[in-house]
């Protein structure tokens, strides 16, 4: 087992990594401050871990709320189900909420966390390689609105991070493809050494050999660990971890939540943000082939949907996070482990990349 920390003065906490973490309570129970657990987890993961991980917490009172799976159950609705097991409980407002899932399960049950009694302790227990390399670490929680992603929510850290790599042996393939566009974006980000590594290990990755996921899980929660310690709530340089990410939620969300995976829309809007980046004379063509072809090799879709027009693009790029006084702001490319937060381009630029995308497909 590997213990990463995330530095964040009284809010810190560690991040364990490993096989067969799941049934260890004593990983776990020391960050239980109250006598109350609530386990959250979803049909698809449920029937696999729950009831070890109840095992792990048997020292406590403990209940569990079963979801429906998937992004388009992301919702408002679907999070106050969380609150009706907590007050048909009687839980108090020292009780722990333990998201047992994927991403969509960590930012639902986080966001309940950060509002139940106006904030209770939360574990992140991610089950998908995009949850434990990326959204189970650095506290950003949320649920989903028809005209925007990630819209309503809150920054809220766990009190720990339990990543059991053994987990991984249960996605499909898909899902696994997912979860590897997230640790792409953090070698074309900032880590030009990691990214090197995954076009050499790609094959090793999307076969699950145990060590390279071990290795790439560990790199990835690293090197978030580092942006999140300097700008925890995205004031700044936190924002580089959008890379791909402004494109891609407007592909969730044009497409309808659930149709493309989060790490698919992402893996795409990578594409777009190194095509831009070339358009704009930061980065050349061999720069964006080699993004292009490590993320093909991964699986993952290089092309935007050809159901999405550049204007619809353009509209829901505009509800975004990051659009700040009426100005979109992108992460963009200055070479590759070289990206930038800016809003120095045209929007007659990105319309050209998404034409560009739709001239191929036709």
């Amino acid at each position: 087992m590997k213990t990463l920390h995330v530095d964040l003065g009284e809010r810190s906490y560690p991040i364990y990594i490993g096989t067969d973490l799941l049934g260890r309570p004593e990983l776990v129970s020391p960050h239980v401050r109250g006598s109350q657990v609530m386990v959250v987890t979803n049909e698809t993961v449920g029937p696999l871990y729950l009831e070890k991980t109840l095992q792990a917490f048997a020292a406590f009172e403990t209940g569990h709320v079963v979801l429906p799976d998937g992004e388009q159950y992301k919702t408002l609705e679907t999070w106050n189900r969380i609150f009706d097991a907590l007050l048909e409980r009687r839980f108090d407002r020292r009780c722990t909420l333990v998201a047992l899932g994927g991403g969509v399960v960590g930012d639902i049950t986080g966001f309940a966390a950060a509002c139940y009694q106006r904030g209770v302790d939360f574990i992140q227990i991610p089950t998908t390689l995009l949850s434990q390399v990326d959204s189970s670490v650095g506290g950003k929680t949320g649920v989903n609105h028809p005209l925007g992603k990630n819209m309503i929510g809150a920054f809220h850290q766990p009190r720990c991070v339990l990543a059991d790599t053994a987990t991984l042996q249960t996605l499909d393939s898909r899902q696994l493809a997912a979860g590897i566009a997230e640790v792409i974006k953090y070698g074309l980000i900032n880590d030009p050494e990691f990214l090197a590594w995954l076009e050499e290990h790609m094959a090793a990755l999307t076969g699950r050999d145990p060590q390279a996921l071990a290795f790439a899980i560990e790199r990835s929660c690293a090197d978030k660990a580092v942006v999140v310690a300097k700008d925890e709530r995205e004031a700044g340089s936190r924002a580089l971890l959008n890379l791909g990410h402004t494109f891609g939620h407007a592909i969730e969300t044009g497409m309808g939540y659930g149709r493309w995976l989060h790490g698919e829309a992402v893996a795409t809007g990578m594409v777009l943000a190194a095509e831009l980046s070339e358009r704009l004379g930061w980065i050349g063509s061999a720069d964006v082939e080699r993004a292009r072809a490590l993320i093909a090799r991964a699986g993952l879709p290089v092309q935007a949907p050809a159901e999405l027009s550049a204007d619809r693009f353009l509209e829901l790029m505009a509800v975004d996070k990051k659009v700040i006084g009426g100005k979109l702001r992108l992460v963009l490319m200055e070479g590759l482990g070289q990206s930038v937060v800016t809003d120095r381009f045209d929007p007659a630029d990105i319309r050209a990349v998404i034409e560009a995308h739709h001239a191929r497909a036709a």
